[in-house]
């Protein structure tokens, strides 16, 4: 049974849930037609589908308690999700990570974790959610769509000049 909540001062090391490999298989092509944004997806061939694992994070918990708010995902006492959200200046709660241990994934502990943060947009008087995804990460751009975000926004220029050249930031929003 998966338990979801806060994180505290008491299990503030949670938050340095360690990051896992993903499949980036695909990418997600947005389009905006001057009203409504849509998009399709293209999948990568299968000599050309590579993991990914982001570099973990050293998230310092004193330091970011005043501005963030952190959900965990528990089994049995042990974090296996984590949802680090902050307040933004405008109406949305800004998703800035989310992450599911690798076995738990696909059995619904990131969309809990998503509706929990709706719970905390509201309970500040916010209108939603918001957070970032890479375009060739379609699944995560995939599982947005899934708990009902919509897409706001493209960033193509982001990566230039990094070694992610040729990627883009899909703003993906949940009123």
């Amino acid at each position: 049974m998966i338990e979801i909540k806060r994180i505290t001062e008491k299990h503030k090391t949670d938050i340095n849930l360690p990051n896992e490999p993903f499949e980036l298989h695909g990418r997600m092509i947005p389009t905006y037609d001057g009203k409504a944004w849509s998009y399709t997806t293209e999948e990568f061939p299968k000599d050309e589908v590579t993991t990914m694992v982001f570099p973990d994070e050293d998230y310092d918990y004193d330091e970011m308690a005043k501005e963030y708010v952190f959900i965990g995902a528990y089994d049995s006492g042990k974090c296996v999700g984590l949802a680090i959200y902050k307040r933004d200046w405008f109406k949305f709660l800004y998703l800035e990570d989310l992450k599911v241990s690798g076995e738990y994934r696909g059995h619904g502990v990131g969309r809990r974790l998503i509706a929990e943060g709706q719970k905390i947009a509201h309970e500040m008087g916010l209108i939603g959610q918001y957070t970032i995804g890479q375009d060739n990460n379609l699944s995560a751009c995939l599982f947005y769509i899934g708990c009902g975000f919509e897409i706001g926004g493209l960033n193509t220029r982001v990566y230039e000049g990094t070694q992610q050249e040729g990627k883009s930031d899909i703003y993906f929003y949940l009123k």
